[in-house]
């Protein structure tokens, strides 16, 4: 059988009518680091989802109090994942393949995709289970702010412990994102929508988030990825 030629050489102008973009020196990076993720880091994708309804219901008391205050779900969810990664520390480091150790850190630091106009990038949220949620919630609003308006610094994209993605806004029923090496684990977020679930042994509509948990098999096992009888997060 033949080899099939390489995509960067081969001749699309033999079929048709084509135009050749060049790739912008971020999206080269991305594209760089992005493929040597998924070339060396063994990913498991597990999937979950999150009843929203006490979380919504809380949102709107704190939005009648104090309107400009409203944190958004992905502050919840932050807030959220500062305290899964103090419980499961192996999820708060990075696997030193130089010297076969694991890098734990003291610190929780967290990014989040961001849009910009130069691509998507991934500002990070300093010591956040330091920060109360509205702390929280004020650091991604000018985080993101910055990125809208292209003016995120290089050090406002590093140092991340752990990554939350969120294409809810965008449709679907979810995604497995990409780790985003040397981090160990990221979070998506899909779009939360009604559903029928068993509540109590009834039957009732839920506000459902999907979520998927990607992380690096070379240092998480799916007992400990899933939760299992240790621990579980529920929002409200």
């Amino acid at each position: 059988m033949a080899t099939p030629p390489e995509v960067d050489t081969y001749d699309y102008a033999l079929f048709g009518e084509v135009e050749r973009r060049p790739l912008s020196r971020v999206r080269q990076v991305i594209a760089r680091r992005l493929s040597a993720s998924w070339a060396h880091v063994p990913h498991v994708a597990q999937f979950d989802e999150c009843d929203l309804s006490a979380l919504n219901t809380l949102r709107q008391q704190m939005a009648a109090a104090e309107p400009a205050a409203r944190p958004t779900v992905l502050a919840f969810v932050m807030k959220a994942c500062a305290h899964a990664l103090q419980t499961f520390p192996d999820f708060n480091a990075s696997l030193d393949t130089q010297t076969n150790e694991l890098v734990l850190k003291k610190y929780c630091h967290i990014a989040f995709a961001a849009e910009t106009p130069i691509g998507l990038l991934a500002p990070v949220v300093r010591d956040v289970g330091r920060k109360s949620l509205l702390e929280i919630a004020a650091s991604i609003r000018g985080l993101a702010d910055k990125a809208k308006l292209g003016k995120l610094a290089m050090s406002d994209a590093e140092g991340a412990c752990f990554t939350i993605t969120n294409l809810g806004h965008l449709g679907g029923t979810g995604f497995i994102p990409i780790i985003h090496a040397p981090e160990i684990a990221i979070l998506g977020m899909g779009r939360a929508s009604p559903r029928v679930v068993e509540v109590n042994g009834a039957f009732a509509t839920r506000q459902m988030l999907p979520l998927t948990l990607v992380y690096d098999h070379r240092v998480i096992d799916g007992a400990v990825g899933s939760g299992g009888r240790y621990y579980r997060w529920e929002a409200g």
